[in-house]
């Protein structure tokens, strides 16, 4: 193990690189997703949003955005360079 991100409130779902390899996403039942350095594991940003689970979180393949799901019906768009 290099890293544990810890931070969110309930299970994590969903865990993704993006494309330049710099970030992770994370997905949760706490309704949140996050991104995290790739390098040194540091929460950089909390996305919050959704009213229900998150359970997906993929990147574009420019890895400018985040796309996620939810089981609050939606699917949504994150600018996140």
């Amino acid at each position: 193990q290099t890293a544990a991100l810890t931070g969110h409130d309930d299970a994590v779902l969903s865990v993704s690189f993006s494309y330049d390899g710099k970030l992770i996403a994370t997905a949760s039942s706490d309704r949140t997703a996050r991104l995290w350095s790739a390098e040194s594991g540091a929460q950089v940003q909390i996305l919050r949003g959704h009213t229900r689970s998150v359970r997906s979180a993929v990147f574009s393949n420019t890895s400018a955005r985040l796309l996620t799901a939810s089981g609050d019906n939606t699917a949504r768009v994150w600018d996140v360079a």
